[in-house]
């Protein structure tokens, strides 16, 4: 495969799987929607609308409105994980079916956010989620390198890697499923966990700094794909089990599926990057002749 179909593969790949992941999410589990309809304004709200509890829960069965609509939209996450895989440029229906699916996973997360009572790093960590179905299409739209498919892309990994780098650091109380993975995949005690979660919310705030400079954005972009690869397989490789049913895979292994845009989408950067870095030392500036001076910049990444 040619290095310049790469990276629209990793956001084509990042933004189904991350759909596929949340679809499981809702057709075999539960997706977090509860707080949203448990709350006392919305539930008022319902209820003049001619809802009665009954209507809105359901009898047990799996015939209330929020278990209806939860396989529903179930339905939906598989629908936009396979216009990832074929949206074109251009396909403007497809694209609005993808813009619509960066809508509802923000409407998930800011229910994630809500029942944590309002803690920002909660919402902050998902933006890489939220965000990559919007990359994929500038990056089909204006081109790869474009300006806005970049930044966006910057945007998407500085925000996900503050929010975790906010928890493992303590600066918000930091989830017990982060120690709960440290610990059992380190096999360590308390206070290394604890040290080892520190130091990687430290490299995490570095790495949202790193990779803003460019002579230091490809090692901190690498790292980043890197960490998010790992992070993304913690899940499984903490919790699977051969003793589990199906050896846990149905609990944990979407887990580590909707959590592809955190790895690849640095993916995405680390390969326009380089080739920008290659580019340069060849003599040649994407968009000009051989002959014409080179960019003074260090990294140079065309607009289009």
């Amino acid at each position: 495969m040619k290095i310049d179909n790469l990276p629209l593969l990793c956001l084509r790949i990042g933004t189904s799987l991350c759909f596929a992941g949340w679809a499981w999410v809702h057709l075999y589990w539960q997706a977090p929607y509860g707080i949203l309809v448990w709350n006392a304004e919305n539930f008022a709200f319902l209820q003049k609308l001619g809802m009665s509890w009954d209507t809105i829960v359901g009898t047990g069965a799996g015939d209330g409105l929020v278990q209806v609509w939860m396989s529903r939209i179930g339905w939906l996450y598989v629908l936009f994980a396979v216009i990832a895989l074929t949206v074109r440029k251009g396909a403007y229906l497809q694209i609005a079916i993808l813009i619509l699916g960066s809508l509802m996973l923000y409407i998930l997360f800011y229910a994630k956010y809500l029942a944590v009572e309002r803690q920002l790093p909660m919402l902050v960590e998902h933006g890489g989620q939220i965000l990559i179905p919007l990359i994929l299409i500038c990056a089909l739209q204006f081109g790869i390198s474009h300006r806005s498919t970049i930044i966006l892309a910057i945007i998407a990994v500085i925000t996900t890697f503050a929010g975790h780098g906010s928890y493992a650091l303590g600066l918000w109380p930091t989830p017990g499923n982060y120690y709960a993975m440290t610990t059992l995949i380190l096999r360590a005690d308390f206070e290394t966990v604890r040290t080892f979660l520190h130091i990687a919310g430290i490299l995490d705030f570095i790495l949202c700094i790193a990779i803003l400079h460019p002579y230091t954005r490809i090692p901190a972009i690498a790292y980043a794909a890197f960490w998010g690869f790992v992070t993304a397989l913690a899940r499984p490789v903490s919790g699977m089990s051969l003793s589990l049913n199906y050896w846990g895979a149905d609990q944990y292994l979407h887990e580590a599926i909707l959590r592809a845009p955190h790895f690849l989408i640095p993916a995405f950067l680390l390969i326009i990057w380089y080739k920008a870095v290659k580019t340069h030392n060849e003599g040649v500036i994407p968009g000009r002749g051989n002959n014409e001076p080179l960019s003074t910049r260090a990294y140079p990444v065309a607009n289009s």
